[in-house]
Order: structure tokens, then C-alpha cells, then sequence
């Protein structure tokens, strides 16, 4: 049986940072190679964003973080994901997330980090990659 509607994908913006340039680029360029995306916005908390992917029923949620908060946000929507049994949501991020920080979050479940300067095709091919199994069905 083959995928009956496109992959959705969240992305947003959590806590106090206000540039959002990068996840608006990364969110055309998902929406150009076919997939469904919502861009939640700005100053989101990890509750309003994990309530949105629910509600959006999304394959992923791409969060978006240049505030040096990453130790804190994505714990905690891995947490209220698991919380509301939604751990099947894939979890990537981009910002300035340092590469040292990265076995931590892969840990605790977060995907592939995007860093400033990727090529929005690394994001693509990750995301196709991962949901092709899904597809497949």
C-alpha cells in the first residue's frame, strides 16, 4: 500500500528568538520539493508546538533555534511528544546548535541538526530518506 498524502512537516520557531529567516527559507524549499508545511511562527513554547503537530498530524517537526536554548527545548518537546504518545513525530533541527551538543540530543531522539550554511537539499534527502520505509508500505 503506498502513502496516501504527502509528508507534513511542522516547523517553528521556540522561545525568545525572533529571526526566523533560515526556517522560512527551509520551509519553501520542503514545500518546492512536494511536501505539506506548516510554519507555526515565532516565540512558540514547547507545548504550543507539539499541541500544533498533533493537531497538524505531521510526519516531523523541524525546530528552528539561534538562542542557545536547544538544551532545554528539544528535551522538552521530546518529553511532551512521548507525553502524548506522539513519539513517532521525527524531530530535526537548525541553527546554531553546536556540533558538541549533537550526541545529546541524537540521545534523547532528535534526528539529523541543520547548521547555518547547509544546503537546503541535505534537509530534503534526510527527509525523504527517513519517510521512504513509510512510503513504501
Amino acid at each position: 500500500m503506498s502513502r496516501s498524502r504527502k509528508i507534513r512537516i511542522l516547523i517553528a520557531k521556540p522561545g525568545l528568538d525572533g529571526h526566523d529567516r533560515g526556517a522560512k527559507v527551509v520551509a519553501r524549499a520542503l514545500r518546492d520539493a512536494g511536501m505539506e508545511v506548516i510554519y507555526a511562527g515565532l516565540h512558540l513554547t514547547p507545548l504550543q508546538i507539539v499541541n500544533t503537530a498533533i493537531d497538524e498530524d505531521v510526519d516531523a517537526i523541524g525546530l528552528s533555534i539561534l538562542s542557545g536554548a536547544h538544551k532545554t527545548i528539544f528535551p522538552k518537546v521530546m518529553k511532551l511528544l512521548k507525553e502524548q504518545n506522539a513519539s513517532d513525530i521525527l524531530v530535526f533541527g537548525g541553527g546554531t546548535i553546536p556540533k558538541k551538543d549533537w550526541p545529546a540530543l541524537k540521545h534523547i531522539g532528535v534526528g539529523r541538526i541543520f547548521t547555518p550554511g547547509s544546503h537546503t537539499q541535505e534537509i530534503i534527502d534526510y527527509l525523504s530518506i527517513a519517510f521512504e520505509a513509510e512510503r513504501a508500505k
